[in-house]
């Protein structure tokens, strides 16, 4: 069965999520209910080196709280992801819209 580990750590104008394993439409629930709460009060940094597989519910996911934080003028970061996140995102057509970051020092 696929399973998502998130581990949240605070930063100083951010909230860090670490993802790690796959992120789906059976495992997207937690995953989907951070984003959305956190986002409406902060920046929001998405860890995604260790994403295995990102399906569209997670890609859906990531570009509705990126529209949520413009509109809460907040920003969402996605730090390292990895091959399979990368390439799905990319698929979207609107990768140059993400904020991509190698560290959490970019985060302004």
């Amino acid at each position: 069965m696929d399973q998502l580990k998130i581990t949240e750590k605070n930063g100083a104008n951010y909230i860090l999520l670490e993802l790690s394993g796959v992120i789906n439409s059976y495992t997207s629930q937690e995953f989907s209910n951070k984003v959305y709460d956190l986002i409406k009060n902060t920046n929001l940094v998405l860890e995604m080196s260790q994403v295995e597989a990102i399906d569209s519910t997670g890609v859906g996911i990531i570009m509705a709280g990126f529209n949520d934080g413009l509109d809460n003028k907040h920003k969402l970061y996605i730090m390292n992801p990895s091959p399979y996140s990368r390439q799905a995102l990319d698929d979207t057509g609107f990768s140059d819209t993400f904020l991509f970051i190698h560290s959490v020092t970019e985060v302004q």
